[in-house]
């Protein structure tokens, strides 16, 4: 905007003075108030770690102190996802000399990638810290986006910010850098869920080898039976137009087909000219590639590797592989899992069912938190979890409510023998609509 009016019909003095005090400070910071700069190939450019330094193109500011310690003579520099590459000539105190290998034109508080480095900034800041203690567990968030995990330990120091009150958030772990690839194992073994975050990513590995990152990452994390979401530039021209390219809508379905449990939009979404087609076009990619997928195969391949690669069992992940396992048998329209965490729901997700998965609990977080990135589950919060019978037979009215069930369908259902107790779930059953007006009778049970 150009200018700013004060109306004193309304208002008194003290807050237009509040008012104009923000304004004029605003000033001061607005992202565009300074001239864009453009960097010519061959030239020498300095960036200084002195972040109050404005710029032109000689010299750029960036906000990260450990820079000369960070790169080597002969490195690279990606700013503003890769559209400038630097190569670094000389290393000072405050600073870093490159020479442009390309022309561009940059604009304010763009990135910057250090491909093959070892960043050394923590990956909580201070402002991360408040924002998690004085908003996040405040306003009960569900999930927690990390961006640049690098190590299991980095999960580690997110929980104990987190502390007691919040041991029900769980962390997704957004991996975008070379160490967060070498390290995978072990965030994947603490962390709740997984992003795979290809702009970055991206500019920190050759982008030809990120689609055998992305494979990798969703098969690890298929395995280990934890949601994985696959993120950036998926419909990327959508930004600015209102059809996506082919090749964009074939990368979308090839996330779906590769096992992904999510998939996400950003400039897309988030300042694109196009959002609501953007979902649209997201959502039909992903259900045409829902139809290609042999879940019975599937199912098959996800049983073998996990026996092969984690060995026995435990009790409920085998009850879980076991319901799905008779879904697929006797051609059952609806799953049913009783939970307490979320924890068996996820077990069952695991194995790709291909009818939905219906999730009853008593916690709204819990419900929250499996229908918002756990595979076909949509959940509902029931007020007890005494009584598992009563409750499955509401959840085969609810089945009929959603339109999944019809006289004569079958449903199988997971949950424990001890009743409203976590961790205790050892017991599957198979239901059946014999009429079209359901009754409590009307449940025909077997027990495993």
């Amino acid at each position: 905007m150009n200018v700013a009016r004060f109306n004193f019909s309304h208002g008194d003095h003290a807050s237009h003075l509040s008012c104009l005090n923000r304004l004029r400070g605003a000033l001061g910071k607005r992202p565009n108030k300074n001239d864009k700069v453009t960097i010519q190939k061959d030239s020498l450019i300095e960036l200084t770690t002195d972040y109050e330094f404005l710029g032109d193109e000689t010299k750029i500011a960036c906000s990260y102190p450990q820079l000369p310690e960070s790169v080597k003579v002969g490195g690279s520099v990606l700013v503003a996802d890769g559209s400038l590459v630097l190569t670094v000539t000389e290393i000072k105190d405050n600073g870093i000399v490159c020479r442009a290998n390309n022309t561009a034109t940059l604009g304010e508080r763009k990135n910057m990638n250090l491909p093959g480095c070892k960043v050394l900034l923590p990956t909580l800041t201070e402002k991360d810290e408040d924002d998690l203690i004085n908003f996040g567990l405040v306003h009960g968030i569900d999930y927690i986006a990390a961006s640049f995990v690098r190590t299991g330990q980095d999960v580690d120091n997110i929980r104990k910010v987190l502390g007691p009150r919040g041991r029900g958030i769980k962390i997704i772990s957004k991996i975008e850098s070379h160490e967060g690839m070498e390290n995978f194992d072990e965030i994947l073994a603490k962390t709740d869920g997984i992003m795979v975050a290809r702009g970055d990513l991206g500019m920190e590995i050759p982008p030809e080898t990120v689609f055998l990152a992305q494979k990798m990452m969703i098969r690890k994390a298929n395995l280990a039976g934890k949601p994985v979401v696959t993120a950036t530039q998926m419909l990327e021209s959508m930004i600015k137009a209102p059809r996506p390219t082919r090749a964009e809508c074939t990368d979308v379905a090839n996330a779906v087909l590769d096992g992904t449990d999510a998939v996400m939009l950003s400039g897309e979404s988030a300042n694109g000219d196009y959002p609501k087609q953007a979902v649209e076009v997201m959502s039909a990619t992903c259900l045409q590639a829902e139809t290609a997928i042999h879940y019975n195969d599937v199912y098959q391949s996800l049983r073998n590797a996990v026996l092969e690669v984690n060995g026995p069992m435990e009790t409920a992940e085998a009850v879980a592989s076991s319901a799905v396992k008779t879904a697929i048998d006797i051609n059952a329209k609806m799953l049913v899992v009783l939970t307490e965490t979320g924890n068996t729901a996820r077990l069952v997700a695991k194995y790709r069912p291909e009818m939905p998965v219906l999730v009853l609990t008593a916690l709204e977080q819990t419900a929250r938190q499996t229908e918002g990135f756990v595979k076909g589950v949509v959940s509902r919060c029931v007020g007890s979890m005494i009584g598992p019978d009563s409750i499955l037979y509401r959840a085969t009215e609810t089945g009929k409510d959603l339109g999944w069930l019809k006289k004569g369908d079958a449903v199988v259902a997971v949950h424990g023998i001890q009743e409203a107790k976590s961790g205790s779930t050892n017991l599957l059953k198979v239901l059946r609509r014999v009429s079209a007006q359901l009754s409590p009778v009307a449940l025909k049970s077997s027990y495993m």
